[in-house]
């Protein structure tokens, strides 16, 4: 496993599937810097109640994907 986001999609894209996907998901919860990833992470870890890796395998699954992640 990986502790580093692998994005196919830029992440403004990434965000917006995020958000389609969980209306919980805030834009202070989707905030990110690029070599920020750590605190983004840990956000989602708490908010989404999944550990680090699915939150890493969930995003990378919605920026691979054209349409919403399902």
């Amino acid at each position: 496993m990986h502790n580093r986001l692998n994005l196919k999609s830029s992440w403004h894209e990434v965000k917006e599937r995020l958000k389609e996907n969980d209306i919980d998901l805030s834009d202070e919860d989707l905030e990110y810097e690029p070599g920020k990833e750590e605190e983004l992470l840990k956000r989602l870890e708490i908010k989404m109640n999944k550990s680090r890796g699915e939150i890493i395998q969930y995003i990378e699954s919605i920026s691979a994907n054209e349409s919403k992640a399902g």
